[in-house]
């Protein structure tokens, strides 16, 4: 089995097109099709459906996917271990992270990072946290910042935890609870309109587990992707928000609440790694640099 068959195998999968995953990876579309049916012919079984339109993975092509993935991740490791060894750092950086992730400014250190290793190329992903754990797990991100909810270590992850904090309700300045001005529980939230993230994102899997851990049900009516849509929402009085504390100082025109629940930090920021044997000598900078300029 040859690298580059995994490589041509694993672009067709992501693309789900033989044309345009050859137009990426810049060679012929014949050229593809027989490195595919090479492969084919080597694990005997098919690893696509074709159609007219576009090609799927069949049972045996999904689970060749997660393996040529890790496979290749494995050799980009090697390369830049290598590289590493001679004194300079290349290769690609693939890191993730969730939008407005507490104590860590993203931007601020990948500019650090690319000051440092100039001939690192930088590939960002930003998604909820479920799915970056999954991309490290399965070698498309070297590292990921995320919030933990159930991440937990497994063979291909390790969660290393970077900071927390204790989670705050927001809502209109004419809202009963601001004029109450108190801490308030998630029993005392029980019938209010909730505007919220996508259910994957790390401050709705946080708020989902407090309210959960109380024993009180919630229904989310507003659910939005990004943190300005949901400032926005709740700055017109359509619901309050359950966020991370460090929310409340994007929108000073909003009240700001603390949330009553057992333990003070509920909301905890995390980093994403593979194994140490498999940590890319990339991710293991940047998280050097994290640890000595600090993450904020």
């Amino acid at each position: 089995m040859e690298l580059r068959h995994l490589q041509h195998f694993v672009a067709v999968a992501e693309d789900q097109h033989f044309t345009r995953a050859a137009e990426r990876l810049m060679v012929s579309q014949s050229g593809l099709s027989a490195s595919i049916r090479a492969l084919e012919r080597e694990l005997q079984t098919p690893l696509f459906v074709r159609t007219t339109r576009r090609v799927t993975l069949t049972p045996a092509g999904r689970a060749l996917l997660c393996e040529a993935e890790r496979i290749l991740a494995q050799v980009r490791a090697a390369h830049e271990a290598v590289a590493a060894v001679q004194g300079v750092l290349r290769g690609m950086l693939a890191i993730g992270s969730e939008q407005c992730i507490a104590g860590v400014h993203v931007a601020g250190l990948l500019a650090a990072f690319r000051r440092q290793h100039p001939d690192v190329e930088i590939c960002l992903r930003q998604a909820g946290s479920g799915a970056l754990a999954e991309e490290v797990a399965a070698g498309r991100l070297d590292l990921a910042f995320a919030v933990r909810a159930a991440q937990e270590d497994t063979d291909q992850l390790r969660v290393v935890p970077l900071t927390g904090e204790p989670m705050t309700v927001l809502c209109h300045p004419s809202h009963r609870l601001a004029e109450a001005g108190a801490a308030v529980t998630p029993e005392e939230l029980g019938g209010e309109v909730f505007v919220d993230f996508h259910p994957d994102w790390g401050p709705r899997r946080t708020t989902d587990a407090v309210f959960a851990a109380a024993g009180v049900r919630r229904s989310v009516a507003l659910e939005v992707n990004d943190v300005h849509s949901l400032l926005d929402l709740v700055d017109e009085d359509l619901g309050i928000a359950v966020v991370p504390r460090h929310f409340r100082h994007k929108r000073g025109s909003l009240t700001a609440l603390p949330v009553k629940v057992t333990g003070e930090t509920v909301y905890e920021t995390v980093a994403l790694l593979p194994p140490p044997q498999a940590t890319s000598p990339a991710a293991r900078a940047l998280m050097a640099l994290l640890e000595t300029d600090g993450a904020a």
